[in-house]
């Protein structure tokens, strides 16, 4: 594992070499308290809890994550350095890894940020601190289900912006597979075996679910299944491209 933390520490030391990550965070900060206090209306409610926090959080990882996951490959690609990378002492699934691991350390410290919102719903009333607990693994479980994504169709392209793209629409249509619309639609003309199939694959059923306290095993494995499925088709991906 020793080249895996090489590649972590100087991935995510490279996050913060430039004002780029600065700006994420910032944005990131500043969207999820908007969203949090004025459309969720978190002191109207009157509830000791974080779920207008954890609600948006899908809807920003939608176009935030594509931003981090759209350099991680199609940078490499396009300056040549991943043929550098690769004729290092390090295996493919090494450098897959180490890279992956050091965005989603990112994307958690960015989360982890957003501590003072827990101490605001502490100091006004007495919540369910497990609860919130659940709510952050599971903001972290999908922020990397997300990056895995990224992470594989990065690879698949020199172009960043294209990369981000067919990141956005990827998750977007796993976003949309909860949607009682789009189970209706897909209802009428498939069987309910098949309906059934893509409603376990949406993001937000399993999120939501963990978001509210119910930690269920198997929620949090599909998101670790995720990460995993998607990561091996990166490595796929970049074996395959690796001499374009």
């Amino acid at each position: 594992m020793s080249p895996v933390r090489a590649i972590f520490r100087r991935e995510l030391a490279s996050y913060f070499a430039t004002p780029v990550a600065y700006v994420f965070i910032v944005i990131f900060l500043i969207l999820s308290g908007a969203f949090t206090f004025y459309l969720g209306g978190f002191y109207e409610r009157g509830q000791a809890d974080l779920l207008p926090f954890f609600n948006f959080h899908p809807w920003l990882y939608l176009f935030l994550v594509p931003a981090v996951s759209m350099r991680l490959w199609s940078e490499e690609r396009k300056s040549g350095t991943i043929e550098l990378l690769l004729t290092l002492p390090v295996t493919m699934w090494q450098a897959v890894l180490g890279k992956f691991l050091a965005a989603w350390a990112f994307l958690a410290i960015a989360l982890a940020l957003t501590f003072p919102i827990w101490l605001t719903v502490n100091y006004l009333g007495d919540p369910d601190n497990g609860v919130i607990v659940a709510g952050y693994l599971g903001s972290v479980l999908m922020a990397g289900a997300f990056l895995a994504i990224g992470a594989c169709l990065s690879a698949t392209t020199r172009n960043q912006v294209i990369a981000f793209i067919l990141t956005v629409v990827v998750c977007f249509l796993l976003l949309l597979a909860g949607f009682p619309m789009v189970l209706e639609f897909i209802g009428a003309i498939f069987p309910q075996g098949v309906v059934d199939a893509i409603a376990n694959l949406s993001f937000l059923t399993h999120f939501t679910a963990i978001a509210k306290g119910v930690v269920d095993l198997r929620d949090a494995l599909f998101f670790l299944l995720v990460i995993v499925f998607w990561l091996t088709a990166c490595a796929l991906v970049i074996d395959l491209k690796k001499a374009d």
